[in-house]
């Protein structure tokens, strides 16, 4: 195999990455505060397969990272006393036993205990670092766009929103959740508002992913016929030196 081939297999490989994530991209459209993602990629110079005179350099494609693009999701009413909709560039502070998760999923609910907890169980955190704990004998509970958990007249904790300076420290962990990768502490979210009865959905446009999803398949079409014109060449090549000795 050549210098050629081993470079378009190579970005074969990226782009069937790449199609993988357009294809979760619009599998979750409808996710709760799902944030469309996107491959990255580089290049990454290495020596040729083979060279006949003076040698050229060859540069690979190589899947660098995958990107998160955390822009605003639309917020829609849903009227549930626990649906918590972001707005702003802060995150819900939930607690697992792998440790402190964010997420901008808010659909929450009570436990049998009366504490607020995500879908699958996991505490939601207050201010401090502590639980949220609803008493249904108070009557109502209302959620102030601050976070201010009360029932009638009795405050009942604050809910703790977290933002990073940089969002690149957040690693995807599964459940719609993210971890800090790094050791720079969350600050504080003063500006970003909760909305009660709401919730954020996925910021991903249905229209420009499946544009995307169709470039993409088109350009792995087209290497794949570049390489099999390219090895094509190569046997022709072959045969005709053959024939010469």
């Amino acid at each position: 195999m050549d210098n050629a081939l081993y470079v378009g297999l190579s970005r074969q490989l990226t782009l069937r990455r790449e199609l993988d994530i357009v294809a979760n991209n619009i599998a979750n459209m409808d996710t709760t505060g799902f944030k469309v993602e996107s491959l990255m990629v580089e290049t990454e110079p290495a020596a040729p397969a083979q060279t006949f005179g003076a040698p050229r350099p060859v540069k690979f494609v190589l899947d660098r990272s995958v990107g998160r693009d955390f822009g605003q999701g639309t917020l829609r009413s849903t009227g549930a006393t626990f649906d918590l909709g972001l707005q702003g560039d802060g995150f819900f502070r939930i607690q697992t036993a792998a440790g402190e998760q964010y997420t901008r999923d808010g659909r929450f609910h009570m436990d049998p205990d009366g504490r607020l907890v995500t879908e699958d169980g996991q505490m939601l955190m207050g201010e401090g670092g502590g639980e949220i704990v609803i008493d249904p004998k108070l009557g109502p509970v209302s959620i102030a766009k601050d976070g201010t958990v009360s029932q009638g007249r009795e405050l009942l904790g604050k809910i703790a929103v977290a933002r990073f300076g940089e969002l690149s420290v957040l690693e995807k962990v599964g459940e719609n959740r993210y971890r800090n990768t790094s050791n720079a502490q969350p600050q504080a979210a003063p500006d970003t508002q909760i909305h009660q009865g709401m919730l954020e959905g996925s910021n991903v446009k249905p229209i420009a992913e499946i544009t995307r999803m169709i470039e993409v398949t088109r350009a792995y079409e087209s290497m794949a016929k570049m390489m099999d014109s390219n090895a094509e060449l190569s046997r022709r090549s072959i045969e005709r030196m053959g024939k010469l000795n």
